[in-house]
């Protein structure tokens, strides 16, 4: 499916370019809300220029809201460009082994993008996930789904392979049971991020009106796009 996933991805030593873009912020720093962006492109797709342009603005907003949200978690965004050949247009957020948060953008996501207005709502999205919490959460319910996997095939009398199996299924549930309002929390709270940062989440958000639509599958990993669009408009009154 060619679209942007921006999506959780619970994955400790990312392989990946490691091309910083973002500065150090002070933690004292303003948090007033930046004026607006006049210069965001239309027609994309986006540059490098581009994408430099909105974590200069994205990323200190991202990390002054974390620490206004959650004081004593590691704020300290990365923001990297994974350039490993052949990924789809895509970002995600994932954890270094020291519990650093991750922001991944690989390079086609620029070609889907058309304008700044989405490139910072994908950015926003992806560090609202650490703000949330999602990965330890998905971690959690992913072990609890193994734990009641396992213990259901041991009572049904599977031998060895079926119980493995039964707990990988039990796993892959509770990675997935609350992976769709984690998005929407996340499109939630980016959307703020992005207003925050002198972008128009409206405007990035309506990457979701032209996206393929997953509709509302069981187990699903993302919600339907236009839930999606709603849950950005009801965030930021809108």
């Amino acid at each position: 499916m060619r679209s942007v996933c921006l999506s959780l991805v619970a994955v400790l030593g990312l392989s990946a370019c490691d091309v910083q873009v973002g500065a150090q912020r002070s933690p004292g720093a303003s948090s007033q809300v930046l004026p607006p962006v006049s210069q965001s492109r239309t027609g994309g797709p986006q540059s490098l220029a581009d994408f430099r342009a909105v974590v200069q603005r994205v990323e200190p907003i991202a990390e002054r809201t974390c620490r206004e949200i959650r004081p004593g978690l590691n704020c300290d965004f990365r923001i990297f460009i994974d350039d490993r050949q052949g990924l789809p247009p895509n970002a995600y957020q994932t954890l270094d082994k020291n519990g650093r948060p991750l922001i991944g953008f690989t390079p086609a996501l620029f070609e889907e993008m058309r304008n700044r207005d989405e490139l910072a709502f994908a950015l926003a999205h992806e560090a609202a996930h650490h703000i949330e919490g999602h990965i330890p959460q998905t971690q959690n319910s992913a072990t609890a789904g193994a734990i009641l996997g396992s213990l259901i095939g041991s009572l049904a009398g599977l031998d060895a392979a079926g119980v493995e199996t039964a707990q990988n299924i039990g796993g892959t549930i509770g990675a997935r049971r609350y992976s769709k309002g984690f998005e929407l929390e996340a499109d939630s709270l980016g959307a703020r991020i992005t207003q925050r940062s002198g972008y128009d989440p409206l405007r990035g958000v309506l990457y979701f009106s032209r996206a393929s639509d997953p509709g509302d599958q069981f187990l699903g990993t993302h919600p339907p796009n236009a839930d999606r669009i709603t849950t950005v408009r009801r965030a930021i009154g809108g």
